[in-house]
């Protein structure tokens, strides 16, 4: 049996102590994301760019609402509308509706989104946040032969007498 040189059992020691603390700083890191990123660990890649729907004004101006996949959905970005407004939304021609469509906006900004296409949806938005709200638009407010659907926003409106 062969036994280490003397003086080597310290140094196999640190060895290891220093290559297990490293794999527990790394995996600290996937649990704490405030924790600064190590160099070997991948960023997320950035969105993906869409270009599936198409936004203008009701009298047939193009907005310029920032939409981007996030997996199968179409994220169309209002965090920069505020007040009262209205907007036309369609699929580019020659294109079919994605899966989802999901509305982001930024909470307090307005009162209420409703959507208008094969069925009709009103829903609130809350009043104070941090960040942006994603609201999913459920399955049955467009359907294939939907041809637009017609968002507005604005206060909420008051409920019942």
């Amino acid at each position: 049996m062969k036994s280490l040189k003397p003086g080597t059992a310290p140094a196999a020691c640190l060895l290891t102590v220093a290559i297990l603390g490293l794999a527990g700083c790394a995996s600290l890191s996937a649990h704490l994301p405030h924790l600064p990123q190590l160099p070997w660990r991948h960023q997320a890649p950035p969105p993906e760019v869409s270009t599936a729907l198409t936004v203008a004004s009701p009298q047939g101006m193009a907005l310029t609402w920032p939409q981007f996949w996030q997996r199968n959905d179409v994220v169309l970005d209002m965090s920069g509308v505020a007040g009262t407004g209205a907007a036309v939304v369609a699929p580019r021609s020659g294109l079919a509706w994605p899966v989802r469509v999901v509305l982001r906006v930024a909470p307090g900004a307005v009162g209420a989104l409703e959507v208008r296409g094969a069925q009709r949806l009103v829903v609130p938005v809350p009043a104070a946040g941090t960040g942006t709200v994603d609201i999913e638009l459920p399955p049955g407010i467009y359907r294939a032969a939907t041809k637009q659907l017609d968002v507005t926003w604005g206060p909420l409106a008051p409920t019942g007498p």
